[in-house]
């Protein structure tokens, strides 16, 4: 579960590289980062759920920190965590 300054978000656009457009459930379209640590070791795709901590210096932008697999996905839109 995402912490006090992380939203859930889902994945709407790959644009290249270790950038991603996501969604996010507090309303707001950002522009997500996959760290180095992820980027080789998990794919990151279009319709993903993933956990983002909006930057605090550009609320716009944020760093992906986690991706959840589709079964978990399944179970956060049973329990209306996410739309």
């Amino acid at each position: 579960m995402p912490d006090d300054n992380q939203v859930f978000g889902v994945v709407t656009e790959h644009n290249g590289g270790n950038h991603v457009r996501v969604r996010c459930m507090d309303g707001r379209e950002r522009m997500g980062r996959i760290p180095g640590r992820m980027k080789y070791r998990v794919w990151i795709n279009e319709g993903d759920v993933v956990i983002l901590e909006p930057w605090d210096w550009q609320d716009e932008k944020g760093t992906i920190e986690w991706r959840y697999e589709d079964q978990d996905a399944d179970q956060l839109r049973r329990e209306g965590h996410i739309e």
